[in-house]
């Protein structure tokens, strides 16, 4: 027995499989998460992209299933819900590798497929169920799914989750859920408050983790801003990075039309660049996923579909051609870089507009990112302080401030 993954206490076939991934000994959340999730406790757990949260709720879950098989077959014992299809797929993949090492069996369910494709498996004898909210509901209310023999319930990336509008569909989840024992919710970040409303209504006494990973699993990453002075600005200092990174780049937009035309733009420049949107189908969003992954298209222009959950690997340099307004948004888009120890790039492009919003993720990261200029791509416009109230606003309040006390004053004399 491997002495790291020994002090976990789990069976073999397990280890074994682990071991033959090549994963060698475990990540700080795992070591935090699996002993307590085996003593059947509710947990909370709060760690950064890329920590390896996906093992840390997996191995708990199989061993209870390994500890405590069924006498006859049945549904789903195990539930482990996610925001997008794309980490419910990735989440799947490491799932059938241990449940098939284990004799056990698992079932991935998202929606951009035909509906009534998983009714037949839904008949046959199941273990774990990695599915997106809105789909298993569909089948929950057609009564294809029953989620009466669920013990375990899993909520990766919880807080997005919150964020997308699913608190309803997962209340409904958990209220068909009878028989639920445990409850683990996993999140990239501790100060949600919506999480955190979310969790004392579904989790009994949880234990709180909240984990930064060491430095041997926190690869360093490298950041800085280009001030730009419109979009056509933003698409020549774009440009210069290309020329200067060599592997997969991943570009941040806002909006679906915009990832469309950029890669359209890049196309053109004669880089091999596809987008990533949500209003694609799934299969087609699957095979430029793959040809990312593979290299065959280096540059992938993506909406916030790809910002959470996403393990893509060896990302060189990440960009954020429009800023997000959020500054977790922020901090899960250039995660996607500097993974397993390995160093990354990630480069903003801001416009004045966007000033406000790099002041509200500086904030959040808690310090200033290093401005940085292209000798012949230097910025015509002056930039705004974005830690400075604009005079405007400051006018704005002060009136709003006098309207009152005029109204004040006026009630007095009455």
């Amino acid at each position: 027995m491997n002495p790291e993954w020994a002090q976990l206490e789990l069976d073999d076939v397990l280890v074994n499989t682990l071991l033959d991934a090549g994963l060698m000994k475990p990540t700080k959340i795992q070591l935090e998460v699996v002993p307590l999730a085996l003593e059947g406790k509710d947990v909370l757990a709060a760690s950064p992209t890329g920590t390896g949260k996906t093992l840390a709720f997996l191995l708990p879950a199989i061993q209870h299933l390994i500890d405590y098989p069924r006498r006859s077959p049945g549904s789903a014992r195990v539930l482990v819900l996610a925001p997008t299809r794309e980490l419910a797929e990735q989440i799947g993949k490491q799932s059938e590798l241990l449940c098939d090492a284990a004799g056990l069996t698992s079932l991935t369910v998202t929606g951009g497929v035909n509906f009534g494709s998983h009714t037949g498996a839904f008949k046959e004898n199941l273990d774990i169920v990695i599915a997106t909210p809105g789909r298993l509901l569909d089948y929950l209310g057609g009564e294809k799914f029953s989620a009466e023999d669920l013990e375990i319930l899993v909520l990766d990336e919880a807080d997005r989750m919150m964020d997308m509008g699913f608190r309803t569909p997962v209340e409904q989840i958990i209220n068909e859920a009878v028989n639920l024992r445990q409850r683990l919710l996993f999140s990239a970040t501790a100060d949600s408050h919506t999480l955190a409303t979310f969790s004392k209504q579904v989790l009994a006494t949880p234990e709180f983790i909240n984990v930064e990973p060491p430095r041997r699993e926190k690869g360093k990453i490298h950041q800085w801003v280009h001030v730009s002075d419109n979009v056509e600005h933003k698409q020549q200092l774009l440009k210069h990075l290309l020329g200067e990174f060599n592997g997969r780049v991943l570009v941040f937009v806002r909006k679906r039309e915009r990832a469309h035309e950029l890669a359209e733009v890049l196309q053109n420049m004669g880089y091999g660049a596809m987008a990533l949107e949500g209003g694609l189908p799934q299969a087609e969003r699957q095979s430029r996923l793959l040809a990312f992954s593979n290299v065959k298209q280096r540059i992938l222009v993506a909406t916030d579909v790809a910002a959470r959950g996403l393990d893509i690997p060896d990302v060189e340099l990440v960009v954020n051609f429009d800023l997000p307004r959020k500054g977790d948004t922020f901090v899960h888009r250039i995660g996607r870089t500097g993974r397993a120890g390995k160093t990354g790039t990630a480069v903003a492009l801001v416009e004045a507009h966007d000033a406000e919003n790099l002041g509200r993720i500086e904030r959040y990261l808690g310090e200033r990112i290093e401005r940085r200029f292209v000798k012949e791509l230097r910025p015509t416009y002056k930039f705004p302080d974005p830690h400075k109230k604009s005079k405007t606003k400051k006018k704005k309040k002060t009136k709003k401030m006098l309207a009152g006390t005029k109204k004040k004053s006026a009630k007095a004399k009455k």
